[in-house]
């Protein structure tokens, strides 16, 4: 995808001063317009999201565009944070995001060990949108999933997850191990261009 594809959410939200794109690692238009469609008719109060960049800015800019709500993002990477921060600072966003550089940290879950985000300096609460696009794939089998039973407790009584990349087999088997532990949500999987899973959580 080139930063063409970019474009016309860029109008839709004003971002007309650049946007910090790289064909590697950023979330696809069609994704990121899943989002921030979310975002502006839902309008969540507070917005956690797994890794940062492209995604921040836009949901940041939703945010405004909202009169209200807060990003706060979870990044491993010190340098890809600073750059977040930089790009966030340069739109004036920064009363609408918290980008935390959080090193991925060892935690064990029903007996199996993962690395993952160091949440100590998190202090969202109420989360009502979850957004999933890390850490990556290649670190180790079902590597986004800690992201639900860690932050379980912080979710708002109704909350919705997104996860980018929701094609691969790893990203389906962790889907349905959430499904299983919150049989209560519901599901949704969109066939865009990385696939998308969509979960509609309620704590019973």
């Amino acid at each position: 995808m080139s930063i063409a594809g970019y474009q016309p959410l860029c109008a839709q939200l004003g971002l007309t001063q650049g946007i910090p794109y790289t064909p590697q690692w950023s979330a696809a238009p069609d994704f990121l317009q899943l989002i921030v469609d979310h975002v502006l008719t839902h309008q969540p109060h507070t917005i956690v999201e797994c890794g940062s960049g492209l995604t921040t800015l836009m949901l940041a800019r939703a945010c405004v565009l909202n009169g209200h709500g807060h990003v706060y993002s979870l990044e491993n990477g010190a340098d890809y944070a600073a750059n977040t921060r930089a790009e966030i600072a340069r739109y004036g966003l920064d009363a609408y995001s918290t980008v935390l550089h959080a090193p991925l940290l060892p935690h064990t879950i029903n007996g199996r060990d993962y690395q993952w985000y160091d949440t100590t300096a998190l202090t969202a609460h109420d989360i009502g949108l979850l957004i999933i696009d890390g850490p990556p794939g290649f670190l180790q089998h079902h590597s986004r999933y800690p992201a639900l039973p860690l932050l379980r407790e912080r979710l708002a009584p109704r909350c919705t997850l997104f996860m980018d990349d929701a094609a691969r087999p790893d990203e389906r088997e962790l889907v349905e191990m959430w499904l299983v532990e919150m049989p209560a949500a519901r599901h949704e999987y969109i066939a865009n261009e990385r696939g998308c899973a969509i979960l509609h959580l309620a704590k019973t």
